[in-house]
């Protein structure tokens, strides 16, 4: 059973055996040629470094990012936070994910009960066809536990949800707000635009891709399961499809962050600036959870903003942190 968490940790602690997520591994070499390891260890409360010197050969050959591993170690700190200067790794083959996955500090069922409000909002044909691809049984559990992304923003079970409730809520909002918006349209949009990673991302072994992730993506995924239920509904004119495929295709905003197109339409420009805003806010609030400094700054740079970080007037730390993995991207 766990021990100590990271918010725990303090300089000179000893472990033996703690488990925790072996989230990243960096391999370096000293200068006389000796292999050492450097980790990042996570658990459902925060990160820390680690470092391995002198790495056995028979952890070389298993260790990777996403395993459970039980650490045998010391506390010490560097650059101002705890650092686990590892003497040895073990795998830990039947591990409680419970105690490494942040999840949504949002109760599940509040969530759920929120969504289909919003699919109610819906007009015809948008309300039946969001029914058909989110709340079909063999895909509305994994929708709701799936994390919205590996870091920087909603990287915890039940991300995507929260994420997903977050957009549509400012959908609306901004549909009200501006002139030729079509309403149902844009909630449509959020409410689908991100679907496709409930079926990219793995949370059995941590927050990891899934081959389906990895060989399709989930932009292409979730435009695949659009077009298959609107085949099924007649009333769904192709003119109507195509605007809808088009949200979902340019709602990253550029090439570079992986739309194959560009917004060129009133409510996928909305689409993609709600979709940059929310996970931005989102990404500055699990930086500084996760990076909580006592002199009201992150105690290091955010990837995201490339700076560290103040934290507003009266965030504090009563909930446990959301782990970042130090990804840099658009929402990955």
């Amino acid at each position: 059973m766990k021990q100590r968490f990271v918010s725990d940790l303090q300089t000179h602690d000893e472990l033996v055996n703690e488990p925790f997520l072996l989230q990243d591994v960096v391999r370096r070499t000293t200068r006389d040629g000796r292999p050492y390891l450097l980790c990042t260890y996570a658990d459902r409360t925060g990160q820390a470094a680690g470092v391995f010197w002198d790495v056995p050969e028979h952890i070389e050959k298993w260790i990777r990012p996403g395993l459970a591993v039980l650490v045998t170690g010391r506390i010490t700190e560097y650059r101002n936070a705890p650092q686990i200067n590892t003497t040895d790794l073990n795998r830990w083959h039947q591990p409680e994910m419970a105690l490494f996955l942040p999840s949504s500090k949002r109760p599940r069922a509040e969530m759920e009960s929120e969504l289909l409000g919003y699919i109610d909002q819906l007009g015809t044909p948008w309300q039946e066809l969001v029914s058909d691809v989110l709340l079909a049984p063999a895909f509305y559990h994994r929708f709701v536990e799936a994390p919205a992304a590996r870091g920087m923003h909603h990287a915890f079970v039940g991300g995507l949800l929260e994420h997903t409730l977050s957009m549509a809520r400012l959908s609306l909002i901004l549909a009200d707000h501006y002139p030729y918006v079509n309403r149902d349209l844009l909630l449509a949009g959020a409410l689908l635009h991100d679907a496709g990673k409930a079926l990219e991302y793995e949370i059995a072994n941590g927050i990891s891709f899934s081959d389906d992730g990895r060989l399709v993506g989930h932009i292409v995924r979730v435009v695949a399961m659009v077009e298959r239920a609107a085949a099924e509904r007649p009333e769904i004119d192709e003119e109507q499809l195509r605007q809808l495929v088009h949200l979902l295709v340019s709602h990253h905003g550029t090439l570079e962050w992986g739309s194959p197109v560009v917004p060129k339409t009133l409510e996928a420009i909305l689409l993609h600036q709600i979709d940059l805003l929310d996970s931005r806010v989102q990404g500055f609030f699990d930086h500084l959870q996760a990076n909580y400094g006592e002199d009201g700054w992150s105690v290091r740079a955010s990837h995201m903003f490339n700076t560290e970080l103040r934290r507003p007037e009266g965030f504090g730390v009563d909930e446990p942190p959301i782990v970042e993995d130090g990804e840099i991207g658009f929402d990955e």
